[in-house]
């Protein structure tokens, strides 16, 4: 993981956490947005797919933020899907038990 940037080991490996847990919880809000906090929801697939495109957005992000993705092996790939997954179920749970109602906002006009 040792890069050639403006960031220590120490402050990369924050920033990479972070932005994978962050990811994780965003996906979290978007499957209760989009599919609802019922329990048809919760048996839904399509909940992983949004997560599985939350994993995938965070690697530009990464780049934009200044990390270099191109040194990620296996092991760093595993770490952020690891982590983003585990907020975002961790998060999706917490909604769907309680069934907090997510407001959504249509039209600006």
């Amino acid at each position: 993981m040792a890069d050639e940037s403006r960031f220590s080991d120490h402050t990369r490996g924050v920033v990479v956490t972070t932005v994978a847990c962050l990811a994780g919880i965003a996906a979290a809000f978007a499957s209760a947005v989009y599919l609802g906090v019922s329990a048809e929801a919760a048996a839904s697939t399509l909940a992983v797919v949004i997560l599985g495109a939350f994993v995938m957005l965070q690697f530009p992000v990464l780049k934009l933020v200044g990390i270099n993705i191109g040194d990620f092996g296996v092991k760093d790939n595993l770490y952020v899907t690891f982590m983003a997954f585990t907020l975002w179920f961790i998060t999706y749970t917490i909604l769907l038990s309680t069934r907090v109602g997510i407001p959504i906002w249509y039209g600006w006009g």
